[in-house]
């Protein structure tokens, strides 16, 4: 099974790439397969790749599970 985890792009950055910010963490970005993105946008990101634009209300919902799913994880220490 595969993970792809919402990112919010807040910066893009020559050749396919873009700055994302998925929670509190940002993280560079490839942009290859998803065309025409701009700041702001929501990804599903997976590997390291945006793989699909969301929709604004999808986006919304996704971003606000996954902060659920950080608030049940609790801190993480590695």
């Amino acid at each position: 099974m595969c993970l792809a985890v919402p990112h919010r792009i807040i910066a893009l950055r020559a050749a396919n790439r873009a700055l994302a910010l998925a929670g509190a963490v940002e993280t560079e970005i490839r942009t290859d397969l998803v065309p025409g993105l701009g700041e702001g946008d929501l990804v599903l990101v997976h590997a390291g790749f945006a793989i699909e634009r969301l929709l604004p209300e999808e986006g919304e919902e996704l971003e606000r599970l996954w902060e659920e799913v950080r608030e049940l994880a609790g801190p993480q220490t590695r």
